[in-house]
């Protein structure tokens, strides 16, 4: 008879249990493992996000929407005009481009190299004039302004907001 058997509480609760959960080598080998998989999930979830927010959400745009035109803005920071294509397709603004970028040390003797496409579709939901729409790039910042049609600006309709009693 070991000891481990003499202990009551000890006997009865692991005896039910396979070996590989009684073994505490094992138990604690398993929740080493655990932890590093747990470590190494959290940069992989890092890495998918940061990569995700270069894929999907970028370029970072901002719609505004006034009683006579939509002004769309995309942060497009160390681009030129020459890198963006500007699409106006089923009711959607569509940006489209391809980034690079390339960074050389000498003193450290690292170069990288990125290229990167992109398409960013801005769905509307107003009519616009397309044909009429001024696109313009300043400092890294594309600013393109579409008039809305004469139907839209007919369909605002603003309402009086009164005090509540």
């Amino acid at each position: 008879m070991s000891v481990s058997q003499l202990i009551p509480w000890t006997h009865n609760r692991l005896s039910h249990l396979p070996r590989e959960v009684r073994d505490p080598l094992l138990t604690l080998h398993r929740e080493m493992n655990r932890v590093f998989d747990d470590i190494w999930h959290q940069f992989d979830l890092q890495s998918m996000s940061d990569s995700m927010d270069t894929i999907g959400n970028w370029p970072h745009v901002e719609l505004n929407e006034s009683e006579k035109d939509v002004v769309v803005t995309a942060e497009l920071p160390g681009m030129s005009d020459k890198d963006v294509d500007l699409v106006f397709a089923d009711q959607a603004l569509v940006i489209r481009g391809e980034r690079r970028s390339e960074r050389q040390d000498t003193s450290q003797q690292i170069s990288e190299r990125y290229y990167g496409r992109f398409e960013r579709r801005i769905p509307l939901n107003t009519e616009v004039e397309p044909e009429k729409a001024k696109a313009e790039f300043r400092n890294g910042v594309l600013t393109v302004t579409l008039p809305k049609s004469a139907q839209a600006q007919k369909k605002l309709l603003h309402i009086p907001v009164g005090r509540a009693a």
